[in-house]
């Protein structure tokens, strides 16, 4: 038996195994008037939800509210936070089959929204806008827009 990277080989036969990796995140979902609230880093071009990776030990919700401290400078309520669903897709700008898995969650906040840290800007973003995000935002979107939350 010899083992590669893509599979392996027993005698003559080639067993392929699936490398895939799954990135696993927690976002905010903020719709308003219709329109969801999406984000950009520095040097990107397509949007995506705001949060981002859970730090070890860390909670859904203690993620989903450090990282939108971080990124967008306002404090989230803990006891308005309510899931709002988990999607699956291609990782944007990873190798293809690396997958991202985002919990998405809703909920008030206090506080101005402002781009901090990474991202460079925010945008309110409508079904018609799918095209400027990527591929787990689109899917987020059409789940939004099927729901009739956003326009």
């Amino acid at each position: 038996m010899v083992g590669s990277a893509r599979g392996e080989r027993f005698g003559d036969v080639r067993i392929q195994r699936s490398i895939m990796e799954t990135i696993d995140k927690v976002a905010w979902i903020l719709v308003r008037d219709g329109r969801l609230l999406c984000v950009r880093s520095h040097g990107k071009t397509s949007f995506y939800m705001p949060g981002g990776k859970r730090d070890p030990g860390e909670s859904d919700q203690e993620c989903v509210q450090r990282e939108i401290g971080e990124e967008l400078g306002v404090t989230l309520r803990p006891a308005t936070l309510r899931p709002v669903g988990t999607f699956e897709a291609q990782a944007d700008g990873k190798p293809a089959g690396t997958m991202v898995r985002i919990s998405c969650w809703g909920g008030d906040y206090d506080g101005a929204l402002e781009p901090r840290a990474e991202i460079a800007e925010l945008a309110w973003l409508s079904h018609a806008d799918r095209d400027r995000c990527s591929l787990a935002a689109q899917i987020i979107l059409d789940e939004l827009h099927r729901r009739g939350e956003v326009g």
